[in-house]
């Protein structure tokens, strides 16, 4: 199938992904007078009362508003917040099929940081959450930390945190494949924006203790030109200052995970690994190696970002079930502590019969996951403090 012009002409039959469906019947006077005036003012006062009710006699403790700007949309760039629609009409169904969320797509026409702050902030009070999608680096650092300031309900980058909760799970599992600690292995990132150092920082969290970053002009380290979030992450990850290329880097490496740009890594630069390598190229549609290349050097698990290979790395497997257990709980907050036991709750569903080099992650369409990734989600958000139920 030619996934492109078929995708093309169902989207013009389908004219949008998602609809509105009442959940309550107006086909009588009195359905009239329940669902809307004169009886409808009672909850508007309970909620003028009391704001918590805003949750309790609405819709908002199950709706999630996914926002783009349009400028980093899948591998196509900065395309404009109107082609972003499909994307996060696409995000929105996916939110309802995996996590039973209810999600409404929202493309704001501006890529200036405090317009798109206040602009979502001020709209925030009719959502339970807030999923940012499609933001390009180093904006969507900023963005995201000043709405968690402001708002009182979850607010969440998938590309960033999504990404880097399943190669957590993926990581985990891979280990144990090897059976490598992982607070022993040598781990390589290459792709130093908003997913690379979300997966990097999240991959501490996890136990990592050796990590490089690696951009197109190389290692992360001092005297590299580097934004902000980079810098921080150059600290935090190469304190030796060790400088150099991609292929530095990966000597000796056990893990390489790519977020970056197709074909960079070489065949070469795998059988430069450890034994028993770990590689994740998951730049998509075209992954940095191929993964036949990659196992032919030697890499002993690989997993991409595409669903004709084994082990894809999608983060479907994380996002709807997070956001479940979020607003099941009425989160304030997705934490770290949340991420971290999303990651442990995906691997755990592969058991160890089930393990294996092209087993390290259940399949999207496993229905165990979005459950079990909102069960640890919630206990995470209790016992992190930031649950309000």
């Amino acid at each position: 199938m030619n996934y492109q012009e078929e995708s093309l002409r169902l989207h013009g039959e389908w004219k949008g992904k998602i609809e509105v469906v009442s959940r309550v019947p107006v086909k009588s006077k009195d359905d009239l007078s329940l669902a809307y005036t004169p009886g409808v003012a009672q909850p508007c006062l309970e909620i003028q009362k009391d704001y918590s009710k805003s949750f309790d006699l609405t819709r908002r403790h199950n709706l999630v508003a996914v926002i783009t700007d349009g400028t980093a949309v899948l591998g196509l760039g900065d395309i404009g917040p109107e082609a972003g629609m499909p994307v996060m009409e696409g995000k929105c169904a996916l939110f309802k099929e995996f996590g039973g969320v209810d999600a409404f797509p929202i493309c704001i026409r501006s890529k200036d940081v405090d317009e798109i702050v206040r602009t979502i902030y001020l709209i925030s009070g009719s959502f339970g959450g807030i999923n940012l999608e499609d933001i390009a680096a180093p904006r969507c650092f900023e963005i995201e930390r000043r709405l968690k300031e402001l708002c009182d309900i979850p607010v969440f980058h998938d590309d960033q945190h999504g990404t880097a909760i399943v190669v957590g799970a993926a990581l985990l599992n891979a280990l144990r494949v090897v059976k490598k600690e992982i607070g022993e292995v040598r781990c390589v990132i290459n792709g130093a924006g908003s997913a690379g150092i979300a997966i990097g920082r999240h991959l501490m969290n996890l136990g990592v203790k050796h990590l490089l970053m690696v951009d197109r002009h190389g290692v992360l380290s001092e005297g590299v030109e580097m934004n902000p979030a980079q810098e921080e992450m150059a600290a935090l990850t190469n304190p030796e200052n060790f400088s150099g290329t991609l292929a530095d880097a990966m000597k000796g490496a056990d893990v390489f995970i790519g977020v970056s740009a197709p074909h960079v890594v070489s065949k070469e630069m795998v059988k430069s690994m450890a034994s028993g390598a770990i590689v994740f190229p998951m730049a998509n549609p075209v992954p940095e190696i191929e993964p036949e290349e990659a196992l032919s050097a030697g890499a002993a698990v690989v997993g991409t970002g595409r669903s004709d290979h084994p082990n894809q790395i999608n983060n479907v497997l994380a996002f709807p079930g997070l956001f479940r257990g979020a607003l099941d709980v009425r989160a304030r907050d997705i934490n770290e502590e949340m991420k971290t036991a999303a990651s442990h709750a995906l691997a755990g569903l592969v058991s160890e019969e089930e393990l294996s080099d092209k087993y390290i992650l259940p399949l999207a369409f496993d229905k165990r996951v979005g459950p079990a990734v909102a069960k640890a989600a919630a206990e995470a958000a209790r016992a992190s403090g930031v649950a309000r139920l």
